[in-house]
């Protein structure tokens, strides 16, 4: 009972919203004259205005019915750049300061993005569905209510009948409400590659820069070590050869310290092969690898995988060296004593658990440890999720997906047995409430004809004739609309499913 209140309650604050609309719909007419006329400053405003109450209703759409719909804009302009001699151009006009190029490239942005004519569509179409969807069925509950009023006491029973189908219909049509937001204001196939691409560039960027400090890296450990022992252990096997002759016993201890020279320029060659990519990785894969990570630590470190198959080896290169530069912050930073490893695979995603007893405060924007990881992961579409309290314990939560998040559904991908149904119900029956419940009872009353027959708006009293008519063409209008829209979103689900894939291509 508790659950059938708030519903009501929500349809009569969404049908609110809805007819509210009306008000930012009129504003909007006033404010394309006026950007017609030439004063285009008007538009920025009145599209934060309109991208405002959209963004609402997909919020209320993802808390309120339970239909999460992510913003469809696509990406905002970068800010514009000086010229060597400070100036900034736009198009073949120069400004001493940004502002002006910076308002026309976003006043542009704003009117060729696609998101914002489909915000305005729907900002126009919402107070008719969203009121007719969200506040007919209460006013047959009320109607319903008061039969025994207009007509006769014994049609109390008819009266509870019609109010408890009204209150009983009103989460069935708010689910198809969430479903209509979701179609017009859910993110398209270009937004989202657009968005991808953009992510993508950076993403290079943050690589390329990542790879350059890293090939500076093994630079300056072969300078600084393997290099700076050969060329000692070359001026050491010159001096031998020197006192070869006149003191062998000298050349004998040159040649000894000679040879520990070369032992420890081997092992400084094998560590800078492990940093680089360990051989154990390579032939025994994550597990194994960071079992063998967890024996050369100082700390008590346990170990658990659960791995189907293998994950493909920059994936595999990605999480390794990410649980590395965890142990190592644990080790230097956290004071920790036992570290827990969890490696797994969470449906297309490998996901791993690093946690720890240390004093906890881990913050990435504190230090490039953590940052690096997240550049790391990033290159595969890979998130870091950080619980570190003051105090302890840190926790942190790789997931590295293993092939393209964006993953294509299967080639036969049929509509399921519920779309079916409603597309041929809503076909098949969608014309009995359209025409003759709804336009032929509309005419008959527009000219007054006193013929009745089966229609059944005619035979209610007078002041709900009107209501009744109205909510038969807008119930026969939403069969055939679903009847239409599910087969359309069913093929842009398989195109937003290639988004992902086709983006790669355009990256390269």
């Amino acid at each position: 009972m508790r659950r059938r209140v708030v519903m009501v309650g929500r349809a009569l604050a969404l049908g609110a919203l809805a007819l509210a609309d009306v008000l930012l719909i009129g504003l909007g007419l006033v404010t394309a004259v006026l950007t017609g006329l030439g004063m285009v400053f008007f538009f920025p405003p009145m599209v934060r205005l309109v991208r405002l109450r959209a963004t609402a209703a997909r919020r209320l759409n993802g808390r309120w019915l339970g239909i999460e719909t992510a913003p469809s804009y696509l990406p905002p302009p970068p800010p514009p750049r000086p010229q060597p001699d400070g100036w900034y151009r736009h198009e073949r006009q120069l400004y001493k300061t940004p502002r002006w190029p910076a308002w026309n490239n976003r006043w542009k942005w704003m009117y060729t993005d696609p998101a914002t004519w489909r915000d305005v569509s729907w900002l126009t179409l919402n107070p008719l569905v969203g009121g007719s969807l969200v506040l007919l069925p209460l006013t047959m509950a009320g109607y319903g209510l008061a039969m025994p009023w207009y007509w006769v006491p014994q049609a109390a029973p008819l009266g509870v009948a019609v109010a408890v189908a009204g209150v009983a219909s009103t989460p069935w049509l708010l689910r198809f409400y969430g479903w209509w937001n979701h179609l017009w204001l859910s993110p398209t196939a270009r937004s989202i590659l657009a968005g991808r691409v953009q992510r993508l560039d950076q993403v290079r960027l943050e690589a390329a820069d990542s790879q350059a400090a890293e090939l500076r890296r093994i630079e300056r450990d072969l300078h600084d070590g393997a290099q700076a022992r050969l060329v000692a252990m070359g001026m050491t096997l010159g001096a031998v050869e020197e006192l070869m002759d006149s003191d062998p016993v000298a050349a004998k201890a040159l040649l000894a310290k000679v040879r520990e020279a070369s032992s420890a320029a081997l092992t400084e060659l094998r560590d800078l092969v492990r940093g680089i990519h360990p051989p154990v990785l390579a032939e025994r894969g994550l597990g194994d690898a960071v079992r063998a990570l967890a024996l050369d630590s100082p700390l008590k470190v346990t170990v658990t995988v659960d791995l189907k198959d293998r994950p493909d080896p920059p994936v595999e290169s990605a999480a390794y060296f990410s649980i590395s530069e965890l142990l190592t912050n644990a080790v230097r930073h956290g004071g920790a004593d036992h570290v827990w490893i969890d490696i797994s695979t969470q449906g297309r995603a490998l996901r791993v658990t690093v946690t720890d007893d240390g004093s906890g405060g881990a913050d990435p924007s504190r230090g490039s440890g953590l940052r690096g990881i997240e550049r790391r992961l990033a290159a595969f579409d890979g998130v870091l999720a950080l619980d570190s309290p003051p105090g302890g314990p840190t926790t942190a939560t790789i997931d590295l997906p293993h092939a393209p998040a964006w993953g294509a559904l299967p080639e036969d991908d049929p509509l399921s047995r519920w779309e079916i149904a409603v597309v041929v119900l809503g076909w098949g029956l969608g014309w009995l409430p359209l025409f003759p419940q709804g336009l032929v009872a509309m005419v008959l009353k527009i000219v007054g004809s006193g013929e009745k027959s089966w229609f059944l708006a005619l035979h209610l009293p007078e002041p709900w004739q009107w209501p009744m008519i109205v909510f038969n063409i807008v119930l026969g209008l939403a069969m055939y609309g679903v009847a239409l829209t599910i087969p359309i979103a069913h093929s842009r689900r398989r195109l937003m499913a290639e988004a992902g894939p086709a983006s790669l291509e355009l990256d390269r």
